[in-house]
């Protein structure tokens, strides 16, 4: 029996469902009962492996108040968010219409129009370039999803500063998706107004800021989400589901390995700058924060993930997304210790951040070490790994489960020839997780990382929706969302302890007892 007979059989199986649950054998000991019996025997052992995944449940309370949002930076991850939570426009629904009559595999219209309709409305925006602020007031008013011909709606209003949007009557949350350093700025403005916050991550530019929005936050009871859409994720869920049925079965889990290669312009951070740009229609003063005497910079602007003044990184920008799937999974909290290395060795563009950096997070009440690999310059994919004593846990979009060739827990199958070291042991993966034409390199490696879109009921979903419903739902039943404020804590003061020690060149301790960097 090959491969191809194996698996379309193994489908037939009731255990599966709508995923795959594959056993590789060795060449000589292929036989369907061997097979058979070993997937029974794993089930009955794993039940969990059978249960449908579903983002993180909230309780429906009956409230579907219609909520009121204010929306803050409309930049590249902006717009993504806007669109996630129903709001596009017109002009890239036509686009998106028009591609998908090209290609039947182009799904990204039909995902688009067949999310459900969240009952909010957007009351204001405020974004210091003005054509991408009037580009932001058409798409935030556009509730009913109209393409181009179609759109006769009215642009909502634009706030020239931030502050008077989130004190404004007409706004109950905002949705934050600015450069990190006003992250903390703005979060803490918005809790002591009584508004409930989305922001994207890294939750703070600095390691001091944590503290201050933590406890902003908590005084005032806001319902906080911190912008990790793998929360939402069906593999990332079920892997947590598998490992807490089973704490063994790994074996001693001693290290996990993650990691970032991009190499295109976009992955880098090298955005497209409009020529159109200049310091009559980027309000430059307001972009910079008192106290700052940076000249206006186009480049800085725009791309402002580059320089320190202005972001976290790649430990904020992209270390906060592996190490927050990894905390989701294993619940590993902040590290005790951290070292960091790297340097600026590729994009030679006047940047202050590295393009290669590499972090190690020692938890030694948990004996493990979680390794953290980035580069700016390779495109290569790394798989994300959480390896025991017994098996390894590869983690994307699916799960693949391989066992360790010297395993005492899978012995017996080694040794009669069941399952093959080489070869995954278990394929999870939910049914169907492939979408089409991905508008940018970026879109890509973050659905290679089974970051952007989920299986829910059967249908592709994306993420990012599902993790703005939870917020909002989580408003409106006055419940705890995912990554709340605690999660966010966890993330911004394990990222902050990665670039601190990458600066000051030193390993940096975590005091839990004084909760304390040192």
């Amino acid at each position: 029996m090959n491969r191809r007979d194996l698996v379309k059989g193994l489908a037939t199986l009731p255990i599966l469902g709508s995923y795959i649950l594959a056993v590789s054998l060795k060449q000589k000991n292929e036989n369907e009962k061997v097979v058979f019996n070993f997937l029974k025997e794993f089930e009955k052992e794993h039940p969990v492996i059978n249960v449908k995944s579903t983002p993180v449940p909230v309780a429906k309370a009956g409230n579907n108040k219609t909520l009121r949002l204010g929306f803050i930076g409309y930049g590249g991850r902006g717009s993504d968010l806007g669109r996630a939570a129903g709001f596009a426009h017109p002009d890239m629904i036509s686009e998106l219409k028009a591609a998908a009559e090209k290609d039947s595999n182009d799904k990204r219209y039909e995902t688009f129009i067949g999310q459900e309709d969240l009952n909010i409305v957007f009351t204001g925006i405020c974004d210091l370039y003005t054509p991408r602020a009037e580009k932001g007031m058409i798409a935030l008013s556009n509730r009913e999803k109209k393409a181009k011909d179609e759109f006769k709606g009215q642009p909502i209003k634009r706030f020239n500063n931030f502050r008077e949007l989130i004190h404004s009557p007409e706004v109950d949350a905002v949705i934050i998706a600015t450069p990190d350093f006003w992250h903390a700025e703005m979060i803490i403005e918005a809790a002591n107004a009584g508004k409930h916050v989305y922001c994207e991550k890294c939750m703070t530019n600095e390691l001091d800021e944590a503290y201050l929005v933590r406890d902003a936050v908590k005084k005032n009871g806001v319902v906080f989400q911190l912008g990790h859409q793998n929360r939402q994720s069906a593999s990332y869920i079920k892997a947590a589901e598998l490992l807490e049925q089973d704490k063994n079965l790994l074996g001693r889990i001693s290290l996990v390995e993650t990691s970032t290669n991009r190499s295109s312009p976009g992955g880098a951070w090298e955005y497209d700058i409009p020529e159109e740009a200049n310091e009559s229609n980027v309000d430059w003063k307001q972009f910079i924060k008192p106290g700052m005497k940076n000249p206006f910079n186009k480049a800085h602007f725009f791309r402002w993930r580059c320089w320190w003044d202005y972001g976290s990184g790649l430990t904020g920008d992209l270390l906060s997304h592996e190490y927050d799937c990894i905390n989701q999974v294993l619940k590993l909290g902040i590290p005790e210790r951290v070292s960091s290395s790297g340097g600026i060795y590729y994009w030679k563009d006047g940047r202050t951040v590295p393009d290669i950096f590499n972090s190690v997070m020692e938890y030694p009440d948990r004996d493990l070490s979680l390794i953290y690999s980035a580069t700016l310059g390779n495109s290569r994919e790394r798989k994300r790994l959480i390896m025991g004593g017994d098996a390894t846990m590869e983690l994307g979009g699916n799960i693949q489960l391989y066992v360790d060739g010297s395993s005492k827990k899978y012995e017996k199958y080694l040794k009669s020839g069941q399952i093959n070291s080489e070869v995954p042991f278990l394929d999870w993966q939910p049914a169907g997780t492939t979408i089409d034409a991905m508008t940018s390199a970026t879109h890509k490696y973050f659905a290679s990382r089974g970051l952007m879109y989920t299986m829910l009921n059967g249908k592709l979903t994306d993420a990012t929706f599902l993790h703005i419903k939870e917020w909002l739902e989580c408003i409106r039943t006055n419940q705890m969302p995912s990554c709340n404020i605690d999660q966010g804590f966890q993330e911004a003061i394990t990222c902050h302890m990665g670039t601190k020690a990458f600066k000051e060149k030193r390993m940096v301790i975590w005091d839990k007892e004084k909760e304390k960097v040192i």
